[in-house]
């Protein structure tokens, strides 16, 4: 029998598809790996609705939305997976809407998955001291992973913003460094105490020992001296977190996630919030006043006459 991964993509869909990605490349400075997502996930459900008989978007409806969503999850997808291929089919048809090539978006009436059941573990105060604390010593990659940990903590940055940094981006003094985020947007971030302490050690005294030459751009480098990569930065701090006894849950993006709850917990207000995680939308950051409602009841039974 033939799969949905094995159904071709019929003709007029995957003109539609690769019209929107070309449109996203050119117009909306989407990333490479964002590209790829969105690709792969109308790509699964052009498969999907092919084998149904559906050969244009015009013969879906609001209800082969909701019964795809729910093979998707009888499949066994994560809610994550699932929530993000509504958000790449929903932009899809709004596209087609504004182009005149489709009367109406059938998504439109599909809840959105609740944002706050997909974002990964927030750590505490006390498990983020720990695994900034987790590597060990003053060898050369001791000293690095700890610049990539508070790099991620401190600045709130992705890490892939991590990984690309080159030493052009600190300023002189390391009070604030550029990051250069999804499309390619660059945004100045400032750069606490103690991960300005933990960057300088690794300038100073690990990086000469790896760096191929002086005049290398690379911040992050390998023990051969190649820049740190993704997949190599991910494992170093799945390591820290081992070494700390963290669940193994966390993430490279549990920091930037912990770094902007921490910061709406000691009072600072949303807009800063969103500039220094480089949200385009204030929307997407007003999930950590969501997030932060279990602190604010604490406080509340804590202080409050009635609490």
């Amino acid at each position: 029998m033939t799969t949905a991964q094995e159904h071709p993509i019929p003709a007029a869909m995957g003109a539609d598809i690769a019209d929107y990605l070309d449109a996203a490349r050119a117009e909306a400075g989407l990333a490479r790996t964002s590209l790829r997502s969105y690709r792969a996930d109308l790509e699964r459900f052009a498969r999907w609705a092919g084998r149904r008989g559906m050969l244009v978007w015009a013969d879906l409806d609001t209800a082969g939305v909701i019964d795809y969503l729910a093979s998707r999850r009888a499949e066994g997808a994560a809610e994550a997976s699932v929530a993000r291929g509504l958000v790449s089919l929903r932009m899809l048809l709004r596209f087609l809407v504004m182009e005149g090539a489709l009367q109406g978006d059938p998504t439109s009436r599909v809840p959105a998955p609740v944002l706050r059941e997909l974002l990964p573990h927030t750590l505490s105060p006390e498990e983020v001291e720990a695994l900034l604390s987790a590597p060990r010593g003053n060898g050369w990659m001791a000293q690095r992973d700890r610049a990539l940990l508070e790099l991620l903590y401190a600045c709130g940055a992705r890490i892939g913003e991590v990984v690309r940094l080159r030493t052009d981006d600190l300023e002189p003094k390391l009070r604030v460094l550029r990051l250069h985020g999804k499309g390619d947007k660059m945004r100045v971030v400032p750069v606490g105490t103690q991960a300005r302490v933990a960057v300088e050690e690794w300038l100073q005294s690990g990086r000469p020992q790896v760096a191929r030459h002086d005049r290398q751009a690379e911040l992050l480098l390998t023990r051969n001296g190649l820049p740190l990569d993704r997949t190599n930065a991910w494992r170093r701090v799945k390591a820290a977190a081992a070494a700390a006894n963290l669940p193994r849950a966390i993430t490279p993006h549990s920091l930037r996630h912990s770094f902007a709850s921490h910061l709406i917990q000691g009072g600072a207000d949303l807009r800063s919030v969103q500039e220094m995680l480089g949200h385009a939308s204030i929307r997407t950051t007003e999930v950590y006043t969501q997030l932060d409602e279990g602190h604010v009841r604490a406080i509340h039974r804590l202080h409050h006459p009635r609490g």
